[in-house]
């Protein structure tokens, strides 16, 4: 009988081995009924597998149980999981900070903007522009501004991906949401950095506007 076993997770190493029974193995293999690795798999609880660790090795050898080292994979691939979790947590605490800082850079250059345009919001209000209409350019601007800022970084963000993924001989993998989700983050970090840089132009009257020029 032969056949093709699934994917461990908890013993990789077995995925490119080969499992044979002992008598195939005494005949072929000069096995001499010592084996020198045992996987023992429960499926009951926590505690259940804890009582069994400390079996394992007095019933593996009862003259010399200390000669015999158990491990547990599962505590193995716990520590992986809580440092693959912080690094995702460092990653999302990063990518945080980013967006912090571009949505006051956004604010920034917005701002310098409106102090610098006062003499094109005057005569805007002058010829009959509405407080509404000098709102929605500044704000449309700060939304353009930081949608470009997005698209370049999704581009350089898929081209550094796709750089590290050839190096190393992998596939190229860039799910949907992960661009989708970036730019729909910058959007939102333009529309609240030019929030109230566009509401400043709004409140500039016609006559402060043109008396600056």
């Amino acid at each position: 009988m032969t056949g093709i076993l699934n994917k461990d997770t908890y013993a990789p190493e077995i995925d490119s081995a080969v499992l044979v029974g002992f008598p195939a193995a005494e005949k072929y293999l000069h096995f001499d009924g010592h084996p020198s690795q045992i996987y023992v798999r429960t499926v009951d609880t926590q505690a259940a597998t804890t009582r069994v660790h400390s079996l394992l090795g007095a019933q593996a050898n009862p003259q010399n149980p200390s000669q015999v080292d158990v491990s547990q994979p599962s505590d193995a691939l716990t520590a992986q999981a809580d440092a693959q979790g912080a690094l995702d947590t460092l990653f999302l605490g990063l990518g945080v900070v980013a967006l912090l800082v571009g949505a006051i850079g956004v604010a920034n250059i917005m701002i310098i903007s409106v102090l610098e345009r006062r003499s094109e919001i005057g005569l805007r209000r002058a010829l009959g522009a509405t407080k509404g209409q000098i709102r929605s350019q500044f704000l449309a601007e700060a939304i353009l501004l930081s949608l470009a800022g997005g698209v370049i970084g999704v581009i350089a963000g898929a081209s550094a991906t796709a750089i590290y993924a050839r190096v190393h001989g992998e596939t190229v993998v860039i799910p949907p949401q992960a661009w989708a989700g970036g730019l729909a983050a910058t959007l939102l970090i333009g529309a609240l950095a030019g929030l109230l840089p566009a509401i400043r132009a709004a409140r500039l009257s016609p006559t402060q506007a043109l008396w600056s020029i």
